[in-house]
């Protein structure tokens, strides 16, 4: 318990300075706001800097539905320090460096003991809008009013409240801004090569959609061996900068012609790539990956979060033929045990992550993020709390 209070701030209301969503689309506002302390199995973390996520514009975007929750502080990318613990809470203790993560892993039901997925069958069941374990919110505005969580870590704080299960301890000696990139989009393009398609050597590859997700599709499969990695996007420039992490060869749809990109992909790899990954989040897209792939054995994997619930329409004779079509959340990745693996991967210099951080802002400029990945401009802009 001695240990637990050494920073005279344990078990109180923290003030601090937050970056607030009080209406859809708008710029966040920093505001001074109140984080209760930790309650049982939760801790609190002092954000050391955070990064935006795609996730986060489209979270942002909602204007209405379940999803539209308002004010809210966003913000699931993220790297710090344990302020002080909750009870019950064994696994960490004041000055960790931690990692949330928004994907649950207790470690303890029947889903995160197996390794057919990623899944928690205690916690993973819904995108909880509060604290997992009692459905309230650790944030308060200063006239009383309750902040919204997000994601189950809200780093767009310089405290945060997050639960036990979406947490995960690293080596001080990582660096910041790197540990930050472990936390969501480039474990899930990584997970998503190695755990989910397990792309073997000599294999060929499409990837629709190259952000910071789908070049994570394409680093992992530049390090399993992949002799081809085609990606798939209308930005240009992204074909130089996919070079870095092992793009071989590019389709712009926009210059395809008449022709689709599944026929472009089929042509130039004598009938469908082993692996296709969608990245974007159109069913659409989904269906021409899908069209992408070999047709006695191509696997496509859905990466992107549909969020107009456009159904996907799939030929079921090609299904027969033997091709499969899966998707998953972060990559199929068990956060405490396989981002550990990652950032050792990192230290020992097999693992690019320098080459996603394209920008970064101090917190007061937070909303620069928010214009920068809207311009297509930036992979990931990390944001400085202090």
């Amino acid at each position: 318990m001695e240990k637990q209070n050494r920073s005279g701030t344990a078990g109180k209301v923290i003030r601090c300075k937050a970056a607030v969503c009080r209406n859809p689309g708008e710029p966040l506002v920093i505001e001074e706001i109140m984080v209760d302390p930790p309650k049982a199995w939760e801790i609190r973390i002092k954000i050391l800097c955070t990064s935006l996520c795609h996730s986060d514009v489209t979270f942002w975007k909602i204007s209405i539905g379940p999803f539209a929750l308002f004010p809210r502080i966003f913000g699931h990318e993220a790297v710090g320090v344990v302020e002080s613990v909750g009870e019950h809470v064994e696994e960490f203790q004041e000055g960790d460096m931690v990692v949330p993560v928004f994907r649950p892993n207790c470690r303890e039901c029947r889903d995160c003991k197996s390794q057919k997925g990623n899944g928690c069958s205690i916690f993973g069941d819904k995108l909880v809008a509060e604290m997992p374990r009692d459905g309230t919110s650790r944030f308060k505005g200063m006239n009383g009013e309750t902040l919204h969580h997000f994601l189950s870590v809200s780093s767009f704080s310089e405290y945060t409240v997050v639960d036990v299960v979406h947490v995960v301890k690293i080596s001080s000696e990582f660096p910041a801004e790197k540990a930050c990139l472990l936390s969501c989009g480039v474990s899930t393009g990584i997970g998503a090569a190695w755990k989910v398609a397990d792309i073997e050597e000599g294999s060929t590859v499409a990837i629709f959609g190259l952000g910071a997700v789908g070049l994570a599709v394409a680093e992992g499969a530049r390090l399993r061996g992949a002799s081809k990695i085609i990606g798939v996007d209308l930005n240009q420039e992204k074909f130089e900068i996919g070079k870095k992490f092992g793009v071989s060869e590019f389709i712009n749809p926009a210059t395809c012609g008449e022709k689709k990109v599944s026929e472009v992909i089929k042509e130039i790899t004598d009938g469908g790539v082993d692996y296709s990954f969608e990245c974007i989040g159109l069913a659409s897209l989904m269906e021409e990956a899908f069209n992408s792939s070999r047709a006695n054995w191509g696997k496509t994997v859905i990466l992107g979060v549909e969020m107009h619930n456009t159904p996907l329409a799939i030929n079921t004779y090609f299904l027969l033929r033997g091709r499969t079509v899966t998707g998953c959340f972060f990559g199929g990745l068990k956060a405490k045990s396989d981002i550990p693996i990652l950032a050792q991967k990192y230290l020992h210099k097999e693992i690019n992550l320098d080459g996603f951080i394209t920008h970064e802002v101090n917190f007061q400029d937070i909303n620069k993020a928010f214009d920068l990945l809207l311009e297509g401009k930036s992979l990931r802009c990390i944001i400085w709390m202090d």
